[in-house]
């Protein structure tokens, strides 16, 4: 992924607060269905990861624009925030990327707090490799409802999308298994391991957004 701003400083602004989903004012009734409104106005925070190619980042777009106040957090936009020094989590040196990983784990807690605080619900689109970092996020967010959706398609339909998408938008990664075990390991049975394998990414949010959250 790679991100070229060029364009005149008003757009950036609209780009920039696009992030935010559509706001209403105190009393305005937002026509959400009812079995919606458990994750709409802040009142959960929704992480969504799995393994590359399980469609995290264009389901977690979709959820955002479908609530009436949310704000969309992108975990590499946040991380690429490092413009000099930035290393990719499985940079070199090792050291270096994992500090930069936890900062970007403390980054997304304190936005996601704050847009939850002020009303948003805050759609966090990142890999959550093992529960050392789960762990960060359900303790900076005791105050809030962390609901934790793993998208989990199998590593041969995450390679399989990872194939067919644009050359620039494809993720040059081999270690599905071991993440996937990794994960199983580290999450256990905490979140909803949700198998979108025979399903597109509109009926994967209609699932996420009526069932989430009794979940």
């Amino acid at each position: 992924k790679q991100f070229f701003w060029i364009c005149h400083p008003a757009t950036v602004w609209r780009l920039v607060t696009g992030l935010v989903g559509p706001r209403y004012g105190p009393g305005v009734s937002t026509g959400m269905p009812e079995d919606r409104r458990g994750l709409d106005d802040g009142q959960a925070c929704l992480l969504i990861t799995g393994a590359p190619g399980a469609g995290k980042s264009t389901v977690s777009r979709l959820i955002a624009q479908q609530l009436s106040r949310s704000a969309l957090l992108d975990a590499y936009f946040v991380s690429t925030m490092v413009v000099s020094g930035y290393v990719w989590p499985l940079g070199k040196p090792a050291d270096e990327a994992a500090r930069q990983v936890r900062l970007l784990n403390t980054n997304l807690c304190a936005l996601a707090g704050n847009f939850a605080d002020a009303g948003f619900t805050p759609v966090i689109d990142l890999v959550v490799p093992n529960g050392e970092h789960l762990e960060v996020f359900r303790r900076a967010l005791t105050s809030h409802r962390l609901l934790l959706v793993v998208l989990d398609p199998g590593s041969d339909t995450c390679r399989y999308r990872n194939q067919i998408r644009a050359p620039q938008q494809q993720h040059f990664f081999e270690g599905y298994e071991e993440l996937r075990a990794s994960m199983r390991n580290g999450l256990g049975n905490l979140g909803w391991w949700f198998d979108t394998s025979d399903l597109n990414a509109e009926q994967t949010v209609e699932r996420i957004l009526r069932e989430a959250p009794r979940r």
